[in-house]
């Protein structure tokens, strides 16, 4: 078994309302987190966030009760329901035909000692490893496909002026990205996963992130610092920001920062 903590945040920013969901759910070695940002306008992104999770996590436990894996997989039927539940409510007349939400899941096995994920849009999923960026999820998104294309350097696409133009968001009954981990993931102790909406990651880049996790003795103490980061660069009108920090094995192990020559980023 391995030792896993876990610590959220989730803030209104600069907006009148808070359009950000997330959850965690947990069964015997079994763990599911997911955060999601919806979009709608007048209470149709919140519900469509909401909506997202409640289903995730609703299904998350229909799966582990009748004896099925968590693998990836399962994990893109899981946000495949989500998709349905938003058109669900869309149909119910609830006033919010257009409401859309990304989202990210994870689910951590610690008997196998291994994870999966899935995510749609971009609210991201981070995994740093001895100090270095593992994995990083990549958006469904106009500036992605630029910076795919080399048309875009890293640093320009944080401040494009369409940088929230989406190509793929739960809450459609055309075709759908769902983007999934593959092969289990072998975790190893010291890794820090992050899940977190374009809100929190958009003023932080990856070095930010291993600083302060040399800087924090637990999960909740580097999304405080992570935090303090975003607020202090905050424009009027910033938008939502959401988090979740899952650490794996003992905290001294994720916290010390070896940098290991040739280590890659996964995309």
């Amino acid at each position: 078994m391995v030792q896993v903590q876990t610590a959220s945040v989730s803030e209104v920013g600069g907006r009148s309302r808070n359009e950000d969901a997330y959850g965690q759910w947990q069964r015997g070695p079994l763990l599911g987190c997911v955060v999601a940002d919806g979009a709608g306008g007048h209470g149709g992104g919140d519900t469509a966030s909401r909506v997202t999770v409640e289903t995730v996590l609703a299904e998350l436990e229909h799966i582990a009760t009748a004896g099925l894996t968590l693998g990836s997989p399962n994990l893109k039927r899981i946000l495949l329901r989500a998709n349905d539940a938003i058109v669900d409510a869309q149909e119910a007349g609830h006033g919010h035909a257009n409401m859309r939400s990304t989202a990210v899941l994870l689910v951590i096995d610690e008997t196998t000692r291994s994870a999966a994920w899935a995510h749609c849009g971009d609210t991201r999923l981070y995994c740093f490893r001895n100090g270095v960026t593992k994995v990083r999820t990549q958006d469904h998104s106009l500036v992605q496909s630029m910076l795919d294309a080399k048309l875009l350097s890293s640093e320009d696409a944080r401040k494009h002026p369409r940088r929230n133009v989406l190509f793929s968001a739960l809450g459609t009954s055309e075709d759908l990205a769902i983007a999934v981990s593959g092969e289990p993931f072998a975790l190893a102790d010291g890794d820090a996963f992050l899940l977190c909406t374009d809100g929190f990651w958009g003023d932080l880049d990856d070095a930010a992130m291993i600083d302060a996790i040399g800087r924090a003795e637990a999960p909740a103490a580097w999304l405080e610092q992570l935090v303090s980061r975003v607020r202090a660069q905050a424009r009027p009108g910033h938008d939502n920001y959401t988090a979740t920090a899952v650490w794996i094995g003992e905290p001294h192990q994720t916290t010390i920062l070896r940098r290991p020559s040739g280590a890659s980023i996964l995309a």
